[in-house]
């Protein structure tokens, strides 16, 4: 892996005394903490996945390599690469491709939660959290269009975005409401993905403003909206279904936390293991002097530096039969 060109005018950036002194906790050493906030403090690389609803992996592959562009394999998903181009352009969104709907601009990471989710054609799957439509677009196209996707947000500003990108990759199996996700009631799904909101502490190397947001409050209060979401995806989910909880934040009481949560609160769901072909963190199993129940060592955390992406979480629920 090769080093990460650093954002300029970084070097003299304030960081919190609480946000230093926690993340110190959480690596396992200074060289730890110091290889986080420079991958944290450096550019993150550009990724498309190529969408099967309009074309093929291959022909999507030639077409942008004769114009310059330079795919590398994402090693967890076959339709996902990290891309630049000859020329040194960046503006992979102004090409035919992306207008037509053959591939979506998506982090690499953002791509794991829909594989781990592992949808069929012809179930009924609700996406609580969809804008702008990332994962929603990902999991239709493991759908083949067939069966029902509820994709959902609480905000008519993220729902418009979600609309016009579900138009443009071609879903046609997608039903979109604009509602609070923990107000969900009296419906049953066999899949359900959270991708809940987040203080975001994993995506510093897209949006340096998080760490001049950042603090323990903020993180606590979003911590109690996460649980009440997961909680309403619980009742909502079929017998024998499967809850995917993801964050794009660091946070462990927005993280295992949440999990240990739901696990200690209903005795049927169980937190699973499962393989992704990539370099993995240590979960966090004890925080602020409570232990997490064992099952929360299953759960995905995954650092800047150790595969140079965002940070991001991941688990995998599920209610016994």
């Amino acid at each position: 892996m090769s080093e990460p060109e650093r954002i300029p005018n970084t070097d003299n950036i304030q960081i919190k005394p609480g946000f230093e002194q926690r993340y110190k906790g959480l690596c396992r050493n200074e060289e730890d903490y110091e290889e986080f906030m420079k991958y944290s403090l450096s550019f993150l690389r550009r990724s498309i996945r190529i969408n099967t609803l309009k074309a093929d992996i291959e022909s999507v592959k030639k077409s942008l390599s004769e114009k310059g562009w330079i795919l590398t394999q994402i090693p967890w998903c076959k339709e996902g690469f990290w891309i630049d181009n000859k020329t040194g352009r960046r503006d992979i969104g102004n090409t035919e491709e992306h207008m037509l709907g053959y591939i979506y601009v998506q982090e690499a990471v953002s791509m794991i939660p829909p594989i781990v989710l592992n949808p069929h054609p012809g179930e009924t799957i609700l996406d609580m959290c969809a804008s702008p439509g990332s994962k929603t677009s990902q999991i239709a196209m493991y759908m083949k269009n067939q069966g029902i996707l509820l994709a959902n947000d609480y905000k008519g500003m993220r729902v418009r975005p979600l609309g016009i990108n579900m138009q443009r990759i071609g879903a046609t199996n997608i039903l979109i409401t604009l509602m609070d996700g923990a107000r969900f009631r009296d419906l049953e799904f066999d899949r359900i993905l959270v991708d809940a909101p987040c203080s975001g502490s994993g995506t510093i190397r897209k949006s340096l403003k998080t760490l001049r947001m950042w603090n323990e409050r903020s993180i606590r209060r979003i911590a109690g909206q996460q649980k009440t979401l997961l909680e309403n995806a619980y009742k909502l989910l079929k017998p024998g279904g499967t809850i995917v909880y993801s964050t794009c934040t660091l946070e462990p009481e927005e993280n295992e936390g949440v999990v240990n949560y739901l696990l200690n609160k209903y005795s049927d769901m169980e937190c699973v293991p499962f393989e992704i072909d990539m370099k993995l963190g240590e979960p966090i199993l004890e925080w602020n002097d409570e232990k997490f129940n064992p099952q929360v060592k299953n759960v995905l955390r995954i650092w800047p530096q150790d595969n140079d992406t965002e940070g991001f979480f991941v688990a995998k629920l599920v209610k016994k039969d």
